[in-house]
């Protein structure tokens, strides 16, 4: 059960809406699932959402919520962390295992570093720790939704480095021709580094770039960069295209 009071997310759901530019969405409708067991925070969050244009669809556990994620193929989950019968990590290793890229973020009240690492390391594209406010995780899921949208990409439109290809417009990544199946987040990380190859990244240069933000701690960009590398070696287990440099950040290398 979270500690997040469901007052302090509903005090005027039309200041929320416009408070987050660009939140507001009407056609298409964009289908957001929330999922958590406080029966109060999810209807101030169902009227806010809703208030803000989406079409909201609710869980009160992880198992539930997931059976929805297949029968209703939501644009983006939002869930807690603390659920009964399946949590919020679980929810995501199993997506994720199941080869969805759907996008996730993730709530909870406990606010830490390894929290969010485990979270991220499992498949979330985002988390956002209570106490928030409805502005907030409306601007998050606003700005994940943007970097989501894709549009149908010319054929033969394809990002080269060395032995990696990338599609900006489809959201496809292969290497060395095989594809590899990458969360939303993990795509524009790569994208970011690929359209500089060789250039220096500082890890709160590459959280604005992918997140559009960098208040959360910068060394969570670690995370992402781990599961990319692991994601490379299941192809190519000696394949090292993410350079770290210590104390600096990240590049990319076209010979790796």
């Amino acid at each position: 059960m979270n500690t997040l009071r469901s007052e302090e997310l509903a005090r005027d759901p039309r200041d929320v809406a416009e408070a987050a530019p660009g939140a507001r969405h009407t056609t298409p409708v964009v289908r957001l699932l929330l999922i958590d067991d406080d029966p109060s925070l999810l209807d101030a969050l169902t009227l806010a959402f809703e208030d803000a244009g989406y079409k909201v669809l609710v869980a009160r556990d992880g198992l539930s919520g997931l059976e929805l994620v297949s029968r209703e193929k939501p644009d983006l989950v939002v869930s807690d962390i603390n659920m009964p019968r399946l949590d919020g990590f679980a929810l995501c290793k199993k997506l994720r295992a199941g080869g969805s890229a759907l996008p996730v973020i993730l709530l909870s009240s406990r606010d830490g570093e390894i929290d969010q690492s485990l979270g991220l390391e499992l498949g979330a594209d985002d988390y956002v720790s209570k106490p928030f406010s409805t502005r907030v995780l409306l601007a998050r899921v606003a700005a994940l939704l943007r970097r989501t949208e894709a549009r149908a990409a010319p054929e033969g439109t394809w990002l080269e480095v060395g032995r990696l290809s990338l599609s900006p417009e489809r959201l496809e990544v292969r290497l060395s021709g095989a594809p590899v199946v990458l969360t939303l987040t993990e795509f524009r990380l790569l994208e970011c580094l690929a359209r500089s190859p060789g250039e220096l990244f500082s890890r709160e240069r590459l959280l604005k770039q992918v997140r559009g933000d960098s208040a959360v701690e910068g060394r969570l960009i670690d995370t992402y960069v781990r599961r990319l590398r692991r994601k490379f070696a299941a192809i190519e287990p000696t394949v090292s295209l993410i350079e770290t440099v210590l104390g600096a950040g990240y590049r990319l290398r076209e010979d790796g």
